[in-house]
């Protein structure tokens, strides 16, 4: 029996425990998770029926962890949400942005708010595995010299100060999260109907032959049916140096008749094809959800 709803990277009051409860409901029994990979076993173990992974950045770019465990393991891609991520500088009670030296987050974090560390000389930014789990440090140890960078409810979870908040170098930092889910279960998961207003993305990864003109192949197959593009990444195949494997995200829904027909043509063209996942698009809030307990 499944313990959990969904698990996420990360000590409570991380930002992608904010996205679980997105997808899973504010009530949900959720599962935080030391490592990535730890998601995807809480997942495939059956400890946790759906996981959450950030996916990409707005400021910070791609979460290559995320990437790689996609193809490495079979698990399903079920939903996306879009999440505004907005910083804020805390520590221990009493303590002041001018008593600080050092300040812990996670590295994406840290590198999301380089403006606020050239604006504070004396401050020296040290990466941890976790945003709330770096408030949960700083508080716990309570040495007033340290301080930490994460959301602004993590103060609240962890008693701390907010010194000062939305630190980030762009007000538009927005992180995608994917909701992950055992292939069985997910033909279970209610989300909106296929007819949703912000229609369907489909993620997959493909290998293909080194040569001339092989990926202008593989890409002419969708522009020739109409199918839109949404992201293209590539990343090393393991223990093949110099050889890669390309993500692709595409507008629309794997049982469309002309997105069919591509992913059929690619298939013909590569030397490996997954399709990672259908599911509906997030328009700009949180576009799938799932009933705790399906």
């Amino acid at each position: 029996m499944t313990e959990y709803a969904a698990a996420y990277q990360g000590a409570p009051g991380a930002f992608s425990e904010d996205a679980a409860r997105a997808f899973v409901g504010a009530t949900a029994a959720l599962l935080p998770c030391w490592k990535f990979e730890d998601v995807f076993l809480a997942v495939e173990s059956g400890r946790a029926a759906y996981g959450v992974l950030p996916i990409e950045n707005t400021l910070a770019g791609s979460v290559q962890t995320s990437y790689d465990l996609l193809a490495e393991r079979s698990l399903t891609i079920v939903g996306e949400t879009v999440h505004r991520i907005s910083h804020a500088l805390l520590a221990p009670r009493g303590s002041q942005v001018a008593m600080l030296r050092q300040v812990l987050s996670h590295p994406v974090a840290l590198a999301q708010c380089e403006g606020f560390f050239r604006r504070h000389a004396q401050l020296e930014p040290v990466p941890v595995y976790d945003t709330a789990g770096a408030v949960e440090r700083v508080v716990r140890e309570g040495r007033p010299e340290q301080g930490a960078i994460a959301s602004r409810r993590a103060a609240d979870v962890y008693g701390a100060d907010v010194l000062a908040e939305a630190i980030e170098d762009h007000p538009e930092n927005y992180t995608r999260f994917l909701l992950i889910t055992t292939p069985a279960r997910a033909a279970e998961a209610a989300a909106p109907p296929r007819a949703a207003a912000a229609g369907h993305k489909t993620s997959l990864v493909f290998l293909m032959a080194n040569r001339p003109g092989a990926l202008v192949e593989c890409l002419g197959h969708f522009a020739s049916r109409g199918v839109d593009l949404a992201k293209i990444e590539s990343r090393p195949l393991r223990g093949r140096p110099f050889e890669y494997v390309f993500y692709l995200d595409l507008i629309g829904d794997a049982g469309e008749a002309r997105v069919a027909e591509a992913l059929a043509a690619l298939a013909g063209s590569t030397a490996m094809l997954r399709i990672l996942g259908s599911y509906p698009r997030d328009a700009g809030t949180s576009a799938a959800r799932v009933r705790p307990g399906t």
